[in-house]
């Protein structure tokens, strides 16, 4: 019995001194052994000889730090607005008071209170007329003045000057009342563009409601002014083309290029106002007139329009030089072109002498050179130059129109001649 004993004492002593080798050799070597703990998790990989190494999972390292990272990056965000102050007054034991007829609105700054509410809109008197001066386009309504007087001094009738001034005065009244109302439709687009974006309704110079108030007594006033004063056909007329311009001219603008067309209409129908002002009638003299006029504002109008190709894309505007560039080119070189054979036609149409035709041909061959080059280039400097030289083309072939004009007189007597004795 003391010998079974004996032999367990000696296995208990090797198998303790075996484990104490083992855990020597554990501590040595701590990175060779597959670790596991309760908090962190450990994955093992193979490296170099059969030895296997610990490697931690980064994951949790990393969402401690992105956690750390974010709360560093919160700030306090201001507010929008400042918070109005509230006149108050600390009494001694803390207590706020307000001082008596103090109102938290009242201390708002003045442009809060004015994005609240209603803005009262007031306009000098002493401003008004430049207002409504740019509302009207005078220099525009000034120009078809003049077309229509032009019209008015080539019909084949002795000149009446009461009637002229009537004329122009109910052709000047009928323009500003289009250009007007053209303006009180197109605010929201020509306030995208650097051209328009200073007009009188785009800044709030002016009412709404004025503008359609001053608008609506320029034409009724213009309107019966032709209608009774000079004739029923130029009234008749002039009516037509506020109607073109206001009502198939403006929003054809951001429908097709068409509308370039129908504006050509537009500008042509005032020198024939002022040709059935005088006549009351419509022969082929005032036709032949608003044919000039119609092809002279295609040069005139492309070229300025291919400057203001990025102004018109900002409007919404769908114009030739925009969508069809070459097309625009195109229609100003054969419409210069066409002003030669108007002009041709004159004589053969017994409303000028054959001087006309001849005298005319520098300047006719001079704007469809430019117009050439506008084809040809395509660039800023020709579009330039074929717009301000039909600034002065229409007013020069005009007056040459008049000093060819054929003689009252002349007629008179022929047809004197020609009635049985």
């Amino acid at each position: 019995m003391a010998g079974v004993v004996s032999m367990r004492l000696v296995q208990l002593h090797i198998a303790h001194a075996a484990g104490c080798r083992l855990l020597c050799v554990t501590l040595g070597h701590s990175d060779r052994w597959v670790l596991h703990y309760a908090a962190k998790r450990k994955y093992v990989t193979q490296r170099g000889n059969l030895r296997q190494r610990a490697k931690p999972k980064q994951e949790l390292a990393e969402t401690t730090v992105h956690e750390e990272r974010i709360l560093q990056e919160v700030k306090s965000v201001s507010p929008v607005l400042p918070t109005p102050v509230t006149p108050t007054d600390l009494s001694g034991d803390g207590a706020v008071q307000e001082l008596p007829g103090a109102s938290t609105q009242n201390m708002l700054p003045r442009a809060s209170q004015e994005e609240r509410g209603w803005r009262e809109m007031k306009v000098e008197v002493s401003a008004l007329p430049g207002i409504l001066a740019r509302l009207s386009k005078i220099k525009l309504s000034a120009l078809v003045v003049i077309t229509a007087s032009a019209g008015f001094a080539m019909a084949p009738v002795p000149f009446d000057p009461s009637c002229f001034l009537l004329a122009s005065l109910g052709t000047g009244l009928a323009s500003c009342a289009a250009n007007s109302i053209n303006q009180f439709f197109e605010v929201p687009f020509d306030s995208n563009m650097n051209r328009t974006k200073n007009r009188p309704l785009v800044r709030g110079q002016i009412s709404p409601l004025l503008a359609v108030s001053y608008a609506t007594a320029c034409a009724v006033s213009g309107i019966s002014l032709l209608s009774f004063a000079v004739n029923p056909l130029t009234g008749a007329l002039g009516a037509f083309n506020i109607f073109l311009y206001t009502c198939c001219y403006t929003p054809m603008k951001r429908l097709s290029i068409s509308n370039t067309w129908v504006g050509a209409v537009v500008g042509a129908i005032p020198p024939v106002m002022g040709w059935t002002a005088a006549t009351g009638s419509l022969d082929t003299g005032a036709l032949l007139l608003g044919a000039i006029l119609y092809s002279w504002q295609f040069p005139h109008f492309n070229a300025l329009s291919w400057s203001l190709r990025e102004d018109y894309s900002r409007g919404g505007y769908r114009m030739m030089s925009v969508t069809h560039p070459l097309l625009c080119r195109q229609v100003a070189l054969r419409h210069c072109l066409a002003l030669v054979g108007f002009s041709t036609l004159a004589p053969l149409l017994d409303v000028t002498t054959w001087t006309f035709p001849i005298i005319s041909l520098p300047i006719n061959l001079y704007i469809s050179y430019l117009g050439y080059r506008f084809y040809r280039d395509a660039d800023r400097s020709s579009s330039r130059k074929l717009f301000f030289c039909s600034l002065w083309h229409l007013p020069t072939l005009l007056l040459l129109m008049f000093t060819c004009k054929k003689s009252v007189v002349g007629k008179k007597d022929k047809g004197t001649a020609s009635e049985p004795s």
